[in-house]
C-alpha cells in the first residue's frame, strides 16, 4: 500500500514537473505591433526593450511594424488578435488623438483594449529651421510669427496627428496665425523641414534630437516639467510662459481585451523589470525618453483620460478626419 502511494506521489510530481517544463519551454513568440514605420520614436521603444524582455519572459519577442492611417491599421490588428500573444505599442496618437479626430476608426481605444503599462513618457519639442526663421528663443519666434500672420507654415505627420494637435494648442496659446502643412508621415515632414520647404515642426524629442544636436534644427521649447539632460539649453514651455503646453507624449503597451489577465500581469511585470536594466535606461535616456512603468489598472484609466482630453482639444480647434 505504501509503495503504491509512493509511486502515485512520484507520478503526480513528475506530471507537475512536466507540466511546468512545458510552460517554461513555451517558445511561441510574443508579438509586439508598432503601428508606425520603423525608425521613428514609437519604433524605438519596443526595440530598446526587445532583448531584455525576451530573456525575462523566456520566449522570443518579435517587433512588427504595421503602419498606416495614423496608426489605425496596426491598432486594429492588435484589437482583433485572439491568440493571447499579440500586444501593441499605444501612443498619445493612437489612444488619445485618433479617437478624438477620426469620424470612422476601426477600433475603440477604450473598449477594445486593456492597458498593460505605460513604458515611457516622451517630451515634445517645437523646432525651426534656423536658415528660414532667425528666432533664437520662444519670445523671438512668437514675435516673428505675429509679424508675419498667415505667412509661416508648420509641418506635421498628417491631419489629426499629435503634431497637429500640438500645433493647434500652440497657436491657441500664443495667438499666432500659422498655416498647417500635413504630410503622410513623420519622415517626409521632417525631411522637408530639414530641406527648407517648411520652417516649423512639432515633434517628439526622440526623433528630432539628432538633427538638433547636429545643428540642422533649432529647438525652441520642450514640453516637460524641467529642462532635459539631452537639451540642457532649451527651456520648457512653462519657462517660456505657457505651462499649459507642458504636456508630454507617452508610449505604452496594450493588449486585446480578450487577453487573459494572468498574461497581462506577467508581461506587465516583465516590462517593469526590463525598465530597471541599466542598458535599457541608458538607451531611453539618450533618446530623450523618461521611464515610467505604471500598473495595468493605472494605464487603462490613463487611456480613458487622454481620449477625453484630446476630444476637448479637437473640438476647440475644429479638427476632424473622415
Amino acid at each position: 500500500m505504501q509503495r503504491r502511494h509512493f509511486i502515485s506521489a512520484v507520478a503526480a510530481a513528475a506530471a507537475v514537473s512536466v507540466s511546468g517544463m512545458a510552460v517554461a519551454q513555451d517558445t511561441r513568440p510574443l508579438r509586439i505591433i508598432v503601428p508606425f514605420p520603423a525608425g521613428g520614436s514609437t519604433d524605438m521603444v519596443p526595440r530598446n526593450l526587445q532583448d531584455v524582455l525576451g530573456k525575462l519572459l523566456g520566449q522570443p519577442v518579435i517587433v512588427e511594424n504595421k503602419a498606416g492611417a495614423g496608426g489605425s491599421i496596426g491598432m486594429a490588428e492588435v484589437a482583433r488578435a485572439t491568440d493571447g500573444l499579440t500586444f501593441g505599442i499605444a501612443t498619445l496618437s493612437t489612444h488619445g488623438v485618433n479617437p478624438a479626430v477620426y469620424t470612422k476608426l476601426p477600433y475603440n481605444a477604450i473598449e477594445d483594449f486593456v492597458g498593460v503599462t505605460e513604458i515611457v513618457k516622451a517630451p515634445g519639442v517645437i523646432v525651426i529651421n534656423p536658415k528660414l526663421i532667425p528666432a533664437k528663443n520662444f519670445a523671438e519666434l512668437v514675435a516673428y510669427l505675429k509679424a508675419n500672420p498667415g505667412k509661416v507654415s508648420y509641418a506635421t505627420p498628417g491631419n489629426g496627428t499629435i503634431g497637429h494637435m500640438w500645433g493647434a494648442q500652440f497657436i491657441k496659446a500664443t495667438g499666432v496665425d500659422m498655416l498647417h502643412i500635413p504630410y503622410r508621415g513623420a519622415g517626409p515632414a521632417i525631411n522637408d523641414v530639414l530641406g527648407g520647404q517648411v520652417p516649423v515642426y512639432f515633434d517628439q524629442v526622440a526623433s528630432s534630437l539628432p538633427h538638433i544636436q547636429g545643428g540642422k534644427l533649432r529647438a525652441i521649447a520642450v514640453s516637460w516639467n524641467e529642462r532635459l539632460a539631452v537639451l540642457p539649453d532649451v527651456p520648457t514651455y512653462k519657462e517660456a510662459g505657457h505651462p499649459e503646453l507642458n504636456d508630454p507624449s507617452w508610449f505604452g503597451l496594450v493588449a486585446p481585451k480578450s487577453t487573459p489577465a494572468e498574461t497581462v500581469a506577467r508581461v506587465q511585470k516583465a516590462v517593469a523589470e526590463a525598465l530597471k536594466d541599466p542598458a535599457v535606461k541608458k538607451r531611453m535616456d539618450a533618446q530623450g525618453m523618461y521611464i515610467s512603468g505604471t500598473s495595468s489598472a493605472d494605464f487603462t484609466k490613463q487611456i480613458a483620460s487622454e481620449v477625453a482630453k484630446m476630444k476637448s482639444v479637437a473640438a476647440s480647434a475644429n479638427i476632424s478626419v473622415n
